[in-house]
């Protein structure tokens, strides 16, 4: 496996403890980063940092991503412990409920903007001022295909990750002279738990759109990921980058 130049840096992953957010800390660990992990999970927590502190220096931190207090808090523990940041991948997020808009309730909604899209935020808000006190940092926002297409009964998700994609895009040009690069990734069927929540025939139409005619590991879209967070990437900024088995059409 090829291994990016991570020495010395630290990376922050929300949402790490399992999927893409797990793969990617494996990854970043493997290229000699030092990585916090954020999650809500804190049994899944506790075992991913049981198993990857055999690979390097790693953090485990319970946070609910979308909750602005517990992400201030864990960007202070962060700093506290390691002193700097180098990259952020905002990876936190949800599936959703599948239904037609119209029956999609109050509640459903702003948990799934809260948690899929103004996490990205909130992230965001705590990692930059630290990136720009040393010139340098990279954020890579975990979005979805269903952000670029919409995905049909399954609005308040496309729409977080909708959402997403415009924000990594202005967050992306305002900063594009001060070496902090940010960027998004829209993968599409991600053989991950998150997928738990909407197998049956809604997964059926997933993988009927994927000309690859299989679900992505979650080690594939971590690959570039972390190439998009390494100092490799010093040039794209506010772009999105497809991970979707040759699904995409825009």
């Amino acid at each position: 496996m090829h291994k990016y130049d991570f020495d010395g840096r630290t990376a922050i992953v929300t949402g790490g403890a399992k999927g893409i957010g797990y793969a990617c800390a494996e990854r970043l660990l493997d290229s000699g980063a030092a990585v916090s992990i954020w999650d809500l999970d804190e049994a899944a927590l506790d075992q991913a940092v049981t198993t990857l502190s055999a690979k390097g220096d790693v953090q485990g931190l319970v946070c609910d991503a979308g909750d602005w207090d517990a992400v201030e808090r864990a960007a202070g523990d962060t700093m506290a412990r390691f002193g700097r940041l180098d990259a952020m991948i905002a990876n936190a997020g949800i599936a959703g409920v599948i239904k037609p808009a119209w029956e999609t309730s109050l509640e459903d909604w702003d948990r799934l903007i809260r948690i899929d899209l103004t996490s990205v935020f909130y992230a965001c808000k705590a990692a930059i001022p630290h990136m720009l006190e040393r010139d340098y940092g990279r954020i890579v926002v975990v979005s979805s295909i269903a952000g670029l297409e919409g995905a049909p009964n399954n609005s308040a998700y496309s729409a977080a990750k909708a959402g997403a994609i415009g924000y990594t895009k202005a967050v992306g040009k305002e900063l594009a002279k001060s070496n902090v690069m940010v960027n998004c990734v829209a993968p599409s069927g991600i053989d991950t738990p998150l997928l738990d929540d909407v197998k049956g025939p809604y997964l059926d139409f997933v993988l009927s759109k994927m000309p690859i005619g299989r679900l992505g590991k979650a080690e594939e879209t971590a690959s570039l990921i972390c190439w998009l967070a390494s100092e490799e990437n010093s040039f794209a900024s506010g772009a999105v980058f497809d991970s979707s088995g040759g699904r995409a059409v825009y």
